[in-house]
């Protein structure tokens, strides 16, 4: 038998008795030594053995690992970090998604060295350098953290005591400019004890487990490599394998047996200490990558790494966001919504760019689209024309969209701008990126002319929202104020910029499900009016009484709604039933109209419903709330009239309002003669309210509709004392009719 015989027996029995083997080592399940095995076995059979790791349940590779270190460090890390006080974390974010788990951190876009001194001076534990250096080639990127090092050095030559380490935020799904920003960062400041890769990013869905970085989609794990991030035009890569993926991404310089690992079994049994001998045992200019499955494996590797650079190691950083905010002692906080900022009731709606490209992004647009329907107003962009036609096409595409997002937002309607979703690319990488240049600069125009100031603003994707804020809004700085949604930054941007105070969100194109994208605009997006409910609720912790007004035609709604804007407070349109059915829905959709154009909180009341069919209408016109009235009925029958309609209401989401007791006085053509009239029993009150679940209760206490007579009216204030303490109690609100003719100081009173 030949040697070649030889060769082709060997090949085959190493397959039929070791492909799990080789498998296994391939992914980078194996030791160092069984990976490298499998590359002499490529060497000598000149097969190449493409090893993929398999997909795995979330839930039960999460269950399999090691319980998490017992004592959670993260309260630790800042004063192990101020050890000296001087010594801060300096991130230059690649784009502002960086600033996915951090709050209250200052972001600099632009890098004088008078702003770093500046930055400096503040003592902070940490700030963000944004340099969008994504949307670059290698060649610019490695220019621009060269340049930005230099200052950075220069600055702190300037503030005696200070030093700092440099993380270099890249994508937590491997894309970006690496190892060249690294490099270009080591050129500058001098070579580090060790380059550590952490890309682990728990809000994301990213966790390295057995150097195999992973993206959770629903409840499956997918190894990174076989992602569509991996597939990106610009910064494509073929290995799940950390070690293999530095190998891969270096061009061969450092070879995947080079590559250290700080194991999750380390993190978990050993703890930080452990962790710091690692690092400190590393050969000077080693690459180390970490694995990690939570929150609290960043946490203890951070405070291990902490101790070794207080015994003087220096280290250049290459990670996800998850490793900043464990770095600097950062805990997250629950997400911001509008009330947290103090926001005034919207003038104009909301802004929504969209560039991403990504699928991910694809079905989140879809979803927001199909949950907001008409109420959103959708602008599309032609990447064709922004980027593949003359400058007179791309400027007419322009101006289109910014004549209509001007009016959409002016108009207080919440206003989509994205890109047209199919990708257009070039035959070299470089081709790619200047495509999406245009596109991007397009995006930048487009916003840069759109002068009606929005509610807020929202920009999808890394790139985009970097433009956005730079260019387009002219933002030198910002605040991150913490995330409208799990790893979504929130920034506050500076007085320098375009719409100074207006919340910036930065949505990265690859974070969250599919409702992601809704769920923001949704607690961002202004409710196209206020519900009597909010208005009574706001009221109740004022400690101020609203207005409710009977209106019959467009005059009497203009009136009410003018008064209400002049003393800056809000009212209730309220139609009655004889209004209603001279009126009809127009008369309806009218006061409608006025309460979503209007500047203070404005609801619209269905008022004194007696009949049951009528009120079964009501419930269909798009009121706010209405009012059960069965005054007229003896209480249990009230209680069954109220109770059945109050379960209906409440099931549309409407407040329910019903009468105990019974005003005297003529209403609309509606007479309660005096002898009819009666006031409101306090335990009869506790009994309806319990029984019919109503959200205010209108009572009795001498209060009349209509005309009081000359002697004026004889309120019973004591019964009204009892039923406000009962009402309190009872979590509703009180409602009195009849304050037609009243003075102003018996209303305070009252």
């Amino acid at each position: 038998m030949s040697s070649l015989d030889d060769k082709v027996i060997n090949v085959v029995l190493l397959f039929c008795f070791g492909d799990a083997f080789v498998t296994g080592s391939a992914s980078g399940w194996g030791r160092y030594d069984d990976a490298a095995v499998v590359k002499v076995y490529e060497t000598l059979t000149g097969v190449k053995v493409e090893g993929k790791a398999p997909m795995l349940s979330k839930e039960d590779v999460l269950q399999s690992l090691p319980s998490e270190w017992p004592e959670d460090p993260i309260d630790n890390l800042v004063p192990i970090a101020s050890h000296s006080s001087k010594k801060f974390l300096v991130v230059l974010d690649d784009d502002p998604t960086g600033t996915q788990t951090v709050h209250d951190i200052e972001v600099l876009t632009e890098w004088p060295v008078e702003a770093l001194v500046e930055q400096f001076l503040k003592l902070p534990t940490c700030f963000f350098i944004l340099t969008n250096s994504r949307s670059m080639t290698a060649d610019k990127a490695m220019l621009l953290v060269q340049t930005i090092c230099k200052n950075l050095k220069a600055a702190a030559e300037k503030v005696p005591g200070v030093s700092y380490t440099i993380v270099l935020r890249g994508d937590s799904t491997l894309r970006g400019h690496f190892p060249e920003e690294a490099d270009a960062a080591v050129s500058v400041l001098g070579e580090m004890d060790a380059w550590i890769i952490c890309p682990f990013f728990l809000q994301g869905g990213r966790y390295t487990i057995n150097d195999i970085h992973y993206v959770a989609d629903s409840d499956r794990l997918i190894p990174a490599g076989e992602t569509e991030f991996a597939k990106d035009a610009v910064f494509g890569y073929k290995s799940s394998n950390l070690r293999q993926w530095v190998e891969e991404k270096t061009k061969g310089r450092v070879l995947e047996n080079q590559v250290s690992t700080i194991s999750i079994t380390l993190l978990r049994k050993q703890g930080p200490t452990a962790v710091c001998e690692h690092l400190c045992s590393l050969e000077k200019g080693s690459v180390c990558i970490v694995n990690a499955a939570s929150d609290r494996d960043m946490a203890v590797f951070a405070s291990g790494m902490i101790q070794a650079e207080l015994k003087g190691k220096r280290f250049l950083c290459r990670t996800a966001a998850s490793f900043v905010s464990a770095r600097i002692g950062i805990k997250p906080k629950p997400p911001i919504c509008p009330n947290d900022l103090g926001l005034k009731r919207a003038l104009t709606g909301g802004l929504i760019i969209v560039g991403s490209y990504v699928p991910k992004t694809t079905k989140q647009v879809d979803e927001l689209r199909s949950q907001f329907g008409q109420s959103l107003r959708v602008i599309e962009v032609s990447v064709e024309m922004v980027s593949m036609k003359s400058m007179e096409d791309r400027d007419q595409e322009i101006r289109r969209i910014v004549e209509l997002g001007n009016a959409y937002i002016q108009s207080r309607k919440d206003t989509l701008i994205l890109t047209s979703r199919q990708l257009i690319t070039g035959k070299t990488p470089e081709e790619s990126l200047e495509i999406n240049y245009k596109v991007s600069s397009a995006l930048v125009e487009i916003v840069r002319r759109i002068d009606s100031k929005p509610h807020y603003i929202i920009a999808k994707g890394g790139i985009t929202s970097s433009d956005i804020a730079t260019k387009a809004l002219e933002a030198k700085r910002a605040k991150v104020m913490g995330q409208a949604l799990a790893g979504v930054p929130l920034w506050q941007l500076g007085p320098e910029s375009r719409f100074p105070g207006v919340p910036y969100i930065v949505f990265p194109g690859n974070v969250g499900d599919n409702s992601a994208l809704a769920k923001v605009v949704k607690s961002w997006a202004s409710p196209s009016r206020s519900s009597t409910k909010e208005i009574l609720l706001n009221a109740e912790k004022g400690g101020y009484a609203v207005g409710a007004f009977n209106v019959y035609n467009l005059e009497g709604i203009e009136a009410v709604v003018a008064a209400a804007e002049a003393e800056k407070s809000p009212a209730i349109l309220q139609i009655h039933p004889s209004a209603l059915k001279q009126g009809g829905v127009p008369l309806v959709a009218c006061c409608i109209a006025a309460a979503e154009q209007s500047s203070v909180p404005i609801s619209v009341h269905y008022d004194h419903g007696i009949s049951k069919s009528d009120l079964l209408q009501a419930l269909e016109a798009g009121f706010d709330s209405v009012m059960v009235d069965g005054s007229h009925l003896t209480l249990g029958d009230n209680i069954l009239y109220t109770k059945s309609i109050s379960s209906l209401a409440h099931a549309k989401g409407l407040l329910v309002e019903a009468e105990l007791g019974r005003l005297s006085g003529s209403e609309d053509g509606m007479t309660v003669e005096e002898y009819e009239a009666r006031f409101t029993d306090v335990a009869q009150a506790e009994e309806f309210i319990d029984e019919t679940s109503i959200d205010a209760l209108a009572v009795c206490i001498g209060n009349v509709h209509g005309k009081y007579p000359p002697s004026g009216p004889n309120l019973k204030f004591d019964l009204l004392k009892d039923l406000r303490a009962l009402t309190l109690k009872k979590g509703v609100s009180l409602v009195l009719h009849g304050a037609s003719g009243l003075s102003h100081e018996l209303v305070k009173v009252c």
